[in-house]
């Protein structure tokens, strides 16, 4: 399995979960109908968990744009290899979506709530305030990738004798499953903590291709993309000039 091909996989896999979860709470009828914050927060912090177990002995598992642009950012991942990790994040995360529309096509079909619909593929504001919603995204990703820094080591050594630059799988899967869960509980009440440019970007664009009716709200779409990225950006500037 190539780098490429462990994004894509280790993306998929924690949107499968990270957005199942929501659509098991939020779609009609389902067994997890109205089961809360609290067990989203914890069940996308699992999906995370998932996809970095699988993803991080081969690519790093960086699985977020945000994280790849921060590393690179930094100085710890190479500018070469960017575009190709943010296409296999893309497609995986594209991917997840599609099979979380496959696996509850039958709830999605009789929920009439076009919003609960969209809650299920991408994020949106509790209030919605742009310039509030933006600095939302942008401190929590700014918390996510800072901590990533201080949690790992420059580089994690594979079976195969070779070495992938810093990523989520580089501090282990559990403490960057605590990492994600404690931002959920903490700042995910405003936006949704998107906090992931292609885990909002690729399932939006699935539920506008999907036979879903309801907007996609793409007048929102670009705050969960610019703010991660400035926010990722921001904290590999402060943790180069302390470092």
């Amino acid at each position: 399995m190539t780098p490429f091909v462990a994004e894509i996989i280790g993306t998929m896999l924690m949107i499968l979960l990270g957005n199942g979860v929501v659509a098991n709470v939020v779609l009609k009828d389902t067994k997890g109908n109205n089961s809360g914050w609290i067990v989203i927060a914890t069940a996308w912090a699992l999906a995370v968990f998932v996809g970095v177990q699988v993803a991080g002995p081969i690519s790093g598992a960086h699985l977020n744009p945000a994280v790849t642009i921060g590393l690179a950012v930094a100085g710890k991942f190479s500018w070469d290899l960017v575009p190709t990790y943010i296409a296999g994040e893309m497609i995986g995360a594209a991917l997840g979506a599609f099979l979380v529309w496959l696996f509850y096509r039958d709830h999605f079909a009789i929920t009439e709530d076009e919003g609960a619909k969209l809650a299920c593929f991408s994020t949106g504001p509790a209030i919605r305030n742009p310039l509030s919603n933006f600095i939302s995204e942008t401190i929590g990703t700014f918390v996510l990738v800072f901590v990533i820094f201080y949690f790992s080591d420059p580089s994690l050594s594979l079976h195969n004798d070779t070495t992938a630059k810093i990523g989520l799988g580089s501090i282990g899967a559990l403490p960057v499953a605590f990492l994600v869960w404690a931002i959920g509980l903490s700042l995910g009440g405003t936006t949704g903590y998107a906090i992931n440019p292609a885990r909002d970007l690729g399932p939006r664009i699935m539920h506008a291709l999907l036979p879903i009716k309801g907007s996609s709200d793409w007048g929102y779409a670009w705050i969960p993309i610019a703010a991660p990225i400035l926010g990722a950006s921001l904290a590999a500037i402060l943790y180069s000039f302390l470092n």
